[in-house]
């Protein structure tokens, strides 16, 4: 039970993400820019 949870929870987290990105062009820049942020925070 605690398994299906789990996943039902990844699932619509995950769905909520791509749901903010129309095309799968704008979910590769929003990674990209995601990249661009964490390399910044580093440097």
């Amino acid at each position: 039970m605690k398994r299906t949870l789990a996943l039902v929870l990844v699932a619509l987290f995950s769905l909520s993400l791509l749901g903010g990105c129309n095309t799968m062009r704008g979910a590769g820049q929003d990674i990209e820019e995601g990249g661009k942020a964490v390399q910044d925070a580093a440097s």
